[in-house]
């Protein structure tokens, strides 16, 4: 069998594992579960031995015409390159294991069947975006990844939060799509196809009228789905959705798609400078805000969100400066530890019984009762806070390494400026990062608050995911110099300037987390609220609400309150009420758009009822009262009739007589 013939089995077998569980989840329920994970698992092996047979060789291409549109042909293509065939492997190896996760996960839940099945229509559409060489067919990956979100997201759709999170992502998203959309068909129209390698053919020859506004237009695209300021608010609301499901956005399909459209096509991107630094900048932005943000946050999920949203702006920083190799390394590395950070904190969840206790300041004795969770979690925190050798290190070395080489005209891909915002912004992100993690690692492992109650052994569908992902995040990153051949031949090893300087900001960033800790903790130990009483067997928001009426008590408001305990408010200082709401991005975007277009709903609503439909009543009215006196004046009586007839003659004809005098007068 050919390798393209096993690629294209690839994206086609979750699909049918999809078709298969929606059509047997009611009659047949105990297939399901096979349904679930055997195809994506085929597929998986299937995606190891396609990235075999490649071996970061030449691009293997194959293409048939899907259909004759009489001006730019649409291909069903394939485009197998290094960069493809291991997002490929990525992606089934992490929707596997989170298919394997979710059987225990949701062991109990009503609607499991659909759930899987819209997981592995999930994983299919992320697949057809890797491998796809037609642009209009990665559009539809692209586009069925957007409604598969919503779904997933909105899986507990009985809670009004998951309601609006699975709303609020598809809208955002959508946003994003329509200018991309639009920049799409401004490629094909400049370049005369919407096939990759053909596209990138033309860039080559200059073939872009309009370079800036076409990449301008497929950012907007990118924003939106990789989760970049400013389109990056839906993803820590996502949160709502089931905890496997954060796994698989953040880790290899949703947030990914973005990065990995942008590394396929940087040559359209390259072509405009300007487009190069806009990216540069928002990289930069969503790197330092989504730290600052992410070490404000209680919830363990949206700290876990947030860092995303930040190591996302790593990659697109490494877009930023040209350098796509560096960009999917990362992607990859961070794939792996953060696959494994939201399936622990998923433990967590479980193991507390409740999504409810999710938050960092209220968890304690988590470390006896869940081992596996808290080493594995550990691996992954020391892979995000980039501390040698686990795989975030290199991974985000070979991200400054490219801007570093850019800023100093070492590489003239990108424009200096964009090299030295992503390595001043980097080296910033790389202390906030080391914060955060400490202080997520801390309060949930080693914080003062209630003990959680004990939900018995965890599955071993669960703890087994958890080291089988450990594995490329410990050791992933040591084989940075033997993949040059899958990512364009560049070298992936850190130097000795960037690795000096991060390492060295990374662990002044955890140290002085940790010193913080160490003195809120002690002000904690005299401080009547530092903890919360707990309640076995009570219920959550019972917890919830005497916590917060033993915070208002002495602050006022619950808003106000500090947690003694929380390194968090100790380092952000005034900025942490700014921090923990996103620097109030969502009030921006609802003064600046919610508001208007529900007041223009109003205003629409008024004139529709007020003004078109008093007309239309009216018209109604007026021919009713017509009707009414027409009713009236059939009486049946003949001589009614003649007398009416009578007078009518007799008053046309003094109007006649009237009529000629006056004409005879004049």
């Amino acid at each position: 069998m050919t390798t393209t013939t096993l690629a294209a089995l690839v994206p086609l077998l979750p699909f049918l594992g999809a078709l298969g569980g929606l059509a047997v989840g009611r009659t047949a329920p105990g297939f399901v579960r096979p349904l679930a994970i055997l195809p994506t698992l085929t597929a998986a092996v299937l995606a190891v031995l396609v990235a075999v047979r490649q071996g970061g060789g030449r691009a293997l291409d194959a293409a048939t015409q899907l259909t004759p549109t009489g001006s730019v042909p649409i291909d069903l293509a394939l485009h197998l390159d290094g960069f493809a065939v291991l997002v490929a492997v990525l992606v089934t190896v992490v929707a596997t294991c989170v298919q394997l996760y979710s059987t225990a996960y949701l062991r109990d839940d009503a609607r499991y069947p659909s759930y899987a099945a819209l997981v592995s229509l999930f994983t299919s559409a992320m697949l057809l975006v890797v491998y796809s060489g037609d642009l209009m067919v990665l559009l539809v990956g692209w586009e069925i990844m957007g409604i598969c979100s919503y779904f997933l997201v909105g899986h507990y759709w009985e809670t009004p939060e998951a309601r609006a999170a699975s709303l609020k992502a598809f809208l955002v998203t959508k946003l994003g799509d329509v200018p991309f959309l639009i920049g799409l068909f401004a490629l094909a129209a400049d370049t005369g196809s919407f096939r990759i390698t053909k596209i990138l053919a033309a860039v080559a020859h200059g073939g872009l009228e309009h370079p800036t506004l076409t990449a301008l237009l497929l950012l907007a695209g990118v924003a939106g789905k990789s989760a970049q300021f400013p389109l990056h608010t839906w993803l820590p609301d996502a949160m709502a959705g089931p905890t496997p499901v954060s796994a698989l956005i953040h880790a290899a399909t949703m947030v990914a798609a973005g990065i990995y459209f942008v590394a396929r096509l940087l040559p359209v991107f390259a072509a405009s400078g300007a487009a190069l630094v806009v990216l540069a900048v928002m990289a930069a932005v969503t790197m330092i805000g989504s730290g600052l943000a992410a070490l404000a946050q209680d919830d363990i999920k949206r700290v876990l969100a947030y860092s995303t949203i930040g190591q996302l702006g790593y990659m697109s920083g490494a877009l930023a400066v040209g350098d796509r190799g560096a960009a999917v390394f990362h992607l990859i590395s961070h794939g792996a530890f953060k696959a494994v950070l939201f399936l622990a904190a998923g433990v967590v969840i479980h193991a507390a019984g409740t999504n409810s206790l999710a938050a960092m300041s209220r968890m304690s004795g988590l470390v006896r009762r869940i081992p596996d969770a808290y080493w594995t979690m550990t691996v992954a925190l020391l892979a995000l806070a980039a501390i040698p050798p686990f795989a975030g290190f290199f991974s985000k070395e070979a991200v400054l390494v490219a801007a570093e080489h850019t800023a100093l005209g070492d590489r003239t891909v990108a424009p200096a400026a964009a090299g030295w915002t992503i390595l001043i912004a980097g080296l910033l992100a790389a202390v906030l990062t080391a914060s955060y993690a400490v202080r997520l690692w801390l309060l949930a492992f080693r914080g003062r608050g209630a003990e959680i109650p004990d939900h018995g052994k965890q599955p071993l569908a669960m703890t087994s995911v958890l080291w089988i992902l450990a594995v490329p995040t410990i050791g992933f990153g040591l084989t940075a110099g033997l993949l040059g051949d899958w990512f364009d031949g560049h070298g992936l090893t850190p130097s000795l300037t960037t690795a000096v300087l991060s390492t060295g900001v990374t662990l002044v960033g955890g140290l002085v987390t940790y010193g913080a800790w160490r003195h809120t903790t002690a002000l904690a130990a005299r401080t009547p609220i530092g903890a919360v009483a707990a309640h076995p067997g009570g219920e959550p928001a019972l917890v919830e609400a005497e916590a917060m009426t033993s915070h208002t008590a002495v602050y006022g408001t619950i808003a106000d309150a500090p947690d003694p305990a929380d390194p968090g408010r100790l380092l952000l200082g005034p900025l942490h009420r700014h921090a923990v709401t996103g620097f109030h991005l969502d009030a921006l975007y609802t003064a600046l758009f919610v508001r208007p277009v529900r007041a223009a709903a109003h205003l629409v609503r008024f004139l529709d009822r007020e003004v078109v439909d008093t007309y239309v009543n009216g018209t109604g009215t007026v021919t009713r009262l017509l009707a009414t006196a027409v009713r009236r004046a059939q009486t049946g009586n003949v001589q009614t009739y003649v007398s009416a007839l009578l007078a009518g003659s007799l008053a046309l004809a003094i109007a006649a007589v009237v009529f000629a005098n006056v004409n005879a007068g004049s």
